[in-house]
């Protein structure tokens, strides 16, 4: 298990990059110095990832007190009612294939053992593991860290002392694919779709806050 870390560090990473390669391309776009690229880009940084942390938190908390009302409401129905729960968790064995008489033995042997019977009926009806339950505070804090590095990356030319917006956005880009690669340990499509469709997604919003940034530069130049 990975105690609620490994999501919450790709996704994290992930929204660092689109929100500041987002915000260097609007600024960017809108004729700020290097100077002032780098103040929003680090403000940005530092208020997305306390933002980011604090959703992190509340989220993995929120899930996990649901889950212990869950978990709660069952203890209660096997101290109850053991004979009922017993009979429940054999017929939907059966219904699976297993023949009727093992079924019911193991059904009616964890009867007689509280907690297992908990875990399992958790497992069986709630779908989750009742004592692998992520952390929040590591869920928080491995958040806050990887959308510190995710936003971190635009900025490094200009850290570095270039003044080229596009070799930022290009570096930006680099990340958006790798941190979309790295999306594919959670879902059915290759490495190469999930980075591509990230790298799109970004540049989408990169474009769009690099057109707001040149026509409020463009109206206030007018002004």
């Amino acid at each position: 298990m990975t105690g609620g870390w490994l999501r919450a560090a790709v996704f994290g990473a992930m929204d660092g990059l689109v929100t500041n390669i987002g915000l260097i391309a609007g600024v960017g776009g809108g004729g700020l110095s290097r100077d002032a690229i780098i103040l929003t880009g680090m403000a940005g940084l530092v208020a997305g990832a306390i933002s980011m942390a604090l959703g992190e938190y509340t989220s993995v908390t929120t899930a996990n007190d649901q889950l212990e009302a869950e978990l709660a409401k069952e203890r209660r129905e096997l101290e109850r009612n053991p004979h009922a729960e017993a009979e429940e968790l054999a017929l939907n064995w059966m219904e699976r294939g297993l023949p009727e008489d093992l079924a019911r033995q193991v059904a009616y042997f964890l009867k007689d053992n509280p907690e297992e019977a908990l875990r399992v009926h958790a497992q069986e009806e709630l779908g989750v593991v009742p004592d692998a339950q992520p952390s929040p505070w590591t869920a928080a804090i491995s958040s806050f860290l990887c959308f510190s590095v995710g936003a971190l990356i635009p900025l490094i030319s200009f850290l570095l002392g270039s003044d080229s917006l596009w070799m930022a956005l290009a570096i930006g880009g680099v990340g958006l694919f790798v941190a979309g690669a790295l999306t594919s340990r959670f879902t059915h499509r290759s490495w190469w779709t999930s980075g591509t469709r990230q790298l799109v997604l970004g540049l989408l919003a990169a474009g769009a806050t690099y057109a707001i940034g040149k026509l409020i530069d463009g109206s206030t130049t007018a002004l």
